[in-house]
């Protein structure tokens, strides 16, 4: 059987997101060495391509950060959504697998009924709810399947980067040109800023490596936990502005066609198991990411139409 060397090259794939852009970042400032494709240099859907992607780049640890993240179009189009979440990620795992590499594998807290009162932990029954929700657990069951030592699930929520739209960039913009906001306080998560997911993706890739990250499901989301409410009127804070001015609301004034959860709090166990330390208070890093969020929006590179969707999420 093939085993994952010490060290050598990495692969992220999903590269032009938002998460897999700050991976590539944290990699060019830290090493080691990588590769970084997007979706239009690798077709994960294609087996052939990822095999001689895999066979040329020979990596150690491969991230994925690629996948269907439109939540309520899988509502009406799950088979695609199950070929790039589901089958996708079958192939890339049987390729690590042949490769004799580690898998990094970004899953996402949909996969739970979102109903707890708890933390879910990692061992918890995943029971999604909705259409994408199972897509995302296909994923993970072939890369548990495909790779019982060398797989690792890491599932995130509620995220947000200066590389991409998302709920507080969208308030960001959104303060400078509404009087008032209506922001739902009936969802309760863990806000979660890319970068450092980022880091503890390298932290569990080098850790898998060394033998001291187990294969396995991870949670990588922040500390605390928030409503969409509270989480603007902290945006707001940071920006001068009156949190007064965010009403909050309920979920019923904002029907999608995918239930979000009420609840998507995560524990973060098996982190502390592995000698490794999850990431921090959410509000503390939010902080700390807000002024290249707010360099980021101020400079407009978000999609507008995605940025009015995100708010609503």
């Amino acid at each position: 059987m093939n085993t994952p060397a010490a060290s050598g090259r990495w692969l992220v794939t999903g590269a032009g997101g938002m998460l897999g852009q700050d991976v590539t970042a944290l990699l060019e400032r830290t090493g080691p060495a990588h590769v970084a494709l997007n979706r239009a240099e690798l077709d994960l859907t294609d087996p052939a391509a990822v095999s001689r992607a895999l066979m040329d780049v020979r990596p150690s640890v491969v991230v994925n950060c690629a996948a269907w993240t439109a939540v309520d179009d899988a509502e009406e189009r799950e088979a695609e959504a199950l070929r790039i979440n589901g089958a996708a990620t079958d192939v890339l795992a049987t390729a690590c697998g042949a490769q004799g590499c580690v898998l990094l594998h970004v899953s996402t807290d949909y996969v739970f009924a979102g109903d707890a009162h708890a933390p879910y932990a990692e061992s918890g029954i995943p029971a999604p709810r909705t259409a994408y929700g199972r897509t995302k657990l296909a994923g993970e069951r072939a890369v548990l399947d495909r790779l019982p030592e060398r797989g690792h699930v890491v599932r995130t929520a509620w995220l947000y980067g200066a590389g991409g739209a998302n709920f507080v960039r969208t308030m960001i913009r959104l303060e400078g040109v509404k009087e008032t906001l209506d922001v739902v306080d009936d969802q309760r998560g863990q806000p979660t800023w890319t970068a450092d997911l980022a880091d503890r993706l390298l932290a569990l890739g080098r850790g898998a490596l060394a033998g001291t990250a187990p294969g396995g499901v991870y949670h990588g989301t922040s500390g605390g936990e928030a409503t969409w409410f509270e989480l603007a009127q902290e945006t707001f804070r940071l920006l001068g502005a009156d949190p007064g001015r965010v009403r909050p609301t309920t979920s019923a004034a904002f029907v999608r066609p995918a239930p979000r959860p009420a609840y998507s709090v995560l524990g973060h166990e098996r982190w502390r198991a592995a000698g490794l330390a999850p990431i921090g208070d959410w509000r503390a890093r939010l902080a700390e990411a807000f002024p290249a969020l707010l360099a980021a929006e101020r400079g407009g590179r978000a999609g507008q139409g995605a940025a009015v969707s995100a708010a609503r999420e």
